[in-house]
């Protein structure tokens, strides 16, 4: 968050969806709260830990490998400045919001890990909606940059070739 905050302060320009962020941000306190009171509450044992923790860790180095990419322009309240270039190096060479997968594979795979299905898939759908809202919003804002159409014609939003 400290990387957001201060790339923030330097951008200027409408941020996606803005009146929704405090809900995204309450999502993800919840990520956080809900899964070990569903472990507590409901005795869960987690099942493939191993492999959730490996979503989780493979989450974490395509957020990390998005804002590497992203440079200055990343934030998370998806400010997106009217001088802003499009970029298509690093993963949004193939798909147009990997981070938008990486923040869904946590939804995913931190609950999963520990053994919160319940939270896993709660959770998952909460997030899907709030996603779905502001990548509308956001496209709207990136659609005004020159050049981004064309750059990202024909490419995914997600899953490269599919989605």
């Amino acid at each position: 968050m400290a990387v957001s905050i201060r790339h923030e302060r330097e951008l200027a320009g409408p941020a996606a969806a803005s009146g929704r962020y405090p809900l995204m941000v309450g999502l993800h306190i919840a990520l956080f709260c809900l899964p070990p009171v569903e472990v507590i509450a409901l005795r869960r044992r987690p099942r493939l830990p191993l492999l959730w923790g490996a979503g989780v860790g493979g989450a974490a180095a395509l957020r990390w490998w998005c804002i590497r990419s992203l440079g200055q322009a990343w934030n998370a309240r998806a400010v997106v400045p009217s001088d802003l270039r499009p970029v298509t190096a690093g993963p949004y060479r193939w798909i147009r919001h990997p981070n938008y997968v990486a923040v869904a594979l946590e939804f995913l795979c931190l609950p999963l890990a520990a053994g919160a299905w319940l939270s896993a898939v709660g959770l998952s759908v909460l997030n899907g909606a709030l996603l779905a809202d502001r990548i509308r919003a956001e496209e709207r804002l990136l659609r005004r940059i020159p050049g981004y159409e064309e750059a990202f014609a024909g490419r995914a939003r997600f899953l490269p070739g599919l989605f």
